[in-house]
């Protein structure tokens, strides 16, 4: 299973994003998508800031279509785990969920975002990035 980061989204969203086909592809081959709660509101926000509010709504009516979204209680200690391990990083709630829900659920995410994302990769040896 592919966990989303807003990245992601963005660059499948936006057809002028030089990542969107890379992006496109990738999500072509792999049929399941997971999407932490924790990042809706950012990914709601970067949506309609970006694109408009048209994006933003087609992007939650994927969720209220079917879109599997991970519910973060059951993550939240690894998520503050997470954060005070790589505290040097200032990683943020949001990236510390999309690992968390990666690890739970695959272990690959779909990120555009790779600085941090890859340090957390490396330091944890649970996670793949995607593209």
């Amino acid at each position: 299973m592919l966990t989303l980061d807003t990245s992601g989204v963005l660059a499948a969203a936006d057809k002028r994003d030089g990542f969107h086909q890379e992006v496109v592809a990738t999500l072509a081959g792999d049929a399941s998508t997971v999407i932490p709660a924790a990042i809706l509101a950012e990914t709601t926000y970067m949506l309609r800031r970006r694109l408009g509010q048209v994006a933003e709504r087609a992007f939650l009516d994927g969720v209220v279509a079917g879109q599997p979204v991970a519910e973060p209680e059951t993550e939240f200690a690894r998520v503050l785990a997470l954060m005070e391990k790589y505290d040097d990083l200032a990683l943020s709630f949001a990236d510390a969920a999309v690992v968390a829900c990666a690890e739970r659920h695959g272990g690959t995410i779909l990120t555009l975002d790779r600085r941090d994302f890859e340090i957390v990769a490396r330091g944890e040896g649970t996670i793949t990035l995607a593209p």
